[in-house]
């Protein structure tokens, strides 16, 4: 039986992940784990498949952590440190710390399609599509 102590457990198939979820443009986001797909309160997590020789759109995902898992591919994560743009190139097994209201993007220069699991402390995919990696984040 059931109670806030004994929740059963949730399992979600690789199949069965949506795109019913916030989307910045050249990449898809895939929700596994979140509060409308199974109830969570503190943790969204999915997956982000970004084309051979593309990049995502520039944006934050506002007051979360996102920790992001490389699966495959050499995707690149781009961020602005002051006037410089900082360019941090990954590969499988890889893992990378946005922190909140951090202005950055996801490019794939390789000729394969990168995949990244990622997990959020919010319940929900926050997603803030910017113009530019030095957008203010109160005027975004």
């Amino acid at each position: 039986m059931a109670d806030q102590w004994h929740a059963p457990l949730r399992r979600i198939k690789g199949a069965e992940l949506t795109g019913d979820t916030m989307q910045t443009s050249g990449m898809t986001r895939l929700e596994a784990i979140s509060g409308k797909a199974v109830g969570a309160e503190r943790l969204w997590m999915g997956r982000t498949h970004v084309a051979p020789a593309s990049g995502s759109g520039d944006h934050h995902h506002g007051d979360t952590e996102t920790a992001i898992y490389v699966v495959s591919g050499h995707p690149v994560f781009v961020f602005a440190d002051g006037e410089r743009e900082v360019r941090l190139e990954t590969e499988p097994g890889d893992y990378v710390f946005v922190p909140p209201f951090t202005p950055h993007r996801e490019e794939n220069p390789g000729e394969q399609e990168a995949v990244v699991v990622i997990a959020r402390s919010s319940q929900e995919a926050v997603v803030v599509n910017l113009p530019s990696l030095w957008t203010p984040v109160d005027e975004a």
